[in-house]
């Protein structure tokens, strides 16, 4: 693997929120070999010049489904294997080109995929998964109609979710989806919108099953995130140890403080809202659920105030499906309003690398991380906007010291 040097760059400290001008990097292999204000000696590296653009650390998205080609889980189901793997490396190709240089799939990917990686098999980001979500009869996982019976229950079928219900079953499938190289557990908390038998504002799963899926996670050194929107069944999963809330929309400010006093962290996922009510049906939601959206569109952004204000660590996400990933990259102006540039930053890099557990090789400019990196346009901390630009936003992208 080459060597290159990044000369008169202006590297985005994430960290400290600045942009410090006229630095030099050297990466070696895969990883920054060092990062000076003078010019190193580098025989051989590639040089790039990098006068009035940013270099800040690759993207971390936090809340994705690599496997989620369509809207409409019953299709996704019945689709084959091979077609959603094929349709997952575009997916995650897209992912790459838009500079997120991580992702971490909360539901559908799995070891597989990620050997796949790994091997180099076709370009994608690093990828965190957590095989399938765990999810009780008729919840959040459970993709039936009321008028069907039968459960394809075969691990191989393509899906987000598996139905495990009692204490003895969820201990079960969380030790399966340890044994099957698990980075974290995933578990359904609460009602969602693609799921046609619950509700919103339901609970799933009793104390009793929460609190076993976070003691088999703990033994592995593994941690619990939880889809979940409604304020009960956040205190519920955060009272029984879940480090990780996704979405969070209806979180009162009591859950908030709950979420700080426990040091669970927020990851919002503001984007997949807006694009569900706009092309939702396109993306293949069945129109009889685009209705559940609005019970929790206006309220993502109040959550998300409320936690930013009181401290509560927040990582990115995005959570889109089929052909709203494209919008991946809108979640910094959705949350631009009441998040300062700085911290959205930071949630799509560091915190990102801290929830996944990997803030010593990922999400900073910095010796020794990793040579995941993109260039930008301009300066993020001045006009966040442009990270969403596609015309500025990523203008190079670098995965463990390769150029892609």
């Amino acid at each position: 693997m080459s060597s290159i040097l990044f000369e008169n760059a202006a590297i985005l400290d994430v960290e400290q929120g600045a942009l410090l001008p006229d630095r030099w990097v050297l990466v070696d292999g895969a990883r920054i070999a060092s990062v000076s204000d003078t010019k190193p000696d580098a025989p051989g590296a590639q040089r790039i010049d990098l006068k009035g653009q940013t270099l800040m650390p690759g993207l971390i998205d936090c809340h994705v489904h690599v496997t989620a080609f369509t809207a409409n889980f019953a299709e996704l189901v019945r689709t084959p294997p091979s077609y959603v793997a094929a349709k997952s490396a575009e997916i995650l190709g897209g992912m790459l080109r838009r500079g997120f240089t991580t992702v971490r799939d909360v539901g559908g990917a799995d070891h597989g995929l990620a050997r796949a990686i790994e091997e180099g098999l076709f370009p994608a980001p690093r990828l965190f998964f957590c095989g399938k979500a765990l999810s009780p009869t008729g919840g959040h996982g459970d993709i039936r109609a009321p008028g069907t019976d039968v459960h394809e229950a075969a691990y191989t079928q393509p899906g987000l979710g598996r139905i495990a219900d009692g204490v003895a079953a969820v201990r079960q499938a969380a030790r399966d989806e340890i044994r099957r190289g698990a980075h974290h557990i995933k578990i359904m908390g609460g009602g969602g919108i693609s799921s046609p038998t619950d509700r919103i504002s339901s609970d799933q799963y009793s104390e009793e099953e929460i609190a076993a899926v976070v003691e088999e996670a703990a033994m592995a050194n593994l941690y619990v995130a939880v889809h979940s929107y409604a304020a009960r069944s956040i205190e519920r999963c955060v009272r029984l140890g879940v480090r990780s809330i996704e979405h969070g929309n209806l979180a009162t400010q009591q859950t908030i403080d709950l979420m700080k006093a426990h040091d669970a962290v927020l990851v919002p996922t503001l984007s997949v809202f807006r694009a569900l009510v706009e092309e939702g049906v396109e993306a293949g939601l069945p129109k009889d659920l685009v209705g559940k959206t609005y019970e929790v569109l206006d309220a993502g952004i109040n959550a998300v105030e409320m936690a930013y204000r009181a401290g509560v660590p927040m990582a990115y996400g995005t959570d889109l499906l089929g052909v709203m990933h494209r919008r991946q990259l809108d979640e910094f102006v959705l949350r631009a309003d009441v998040v300062k540039a700085p911290d959205l930053i930071r949630a799509a890099t560091i915190n990102c690398a801290r929830l996944i557990r990997r803030e010593h090789e990922l999400g900073l400019v910095k010796p020794g991380y990793l040579a995941d990196l993109i260039v930008v346009d301009g300066n993020p901390l001045e006009n966040i906007r442009i990270m969403a630009d596609p015309q500025r936003s990523p203008r190079l992208v670098v995965k463990g010291g390769e150029l892609v």
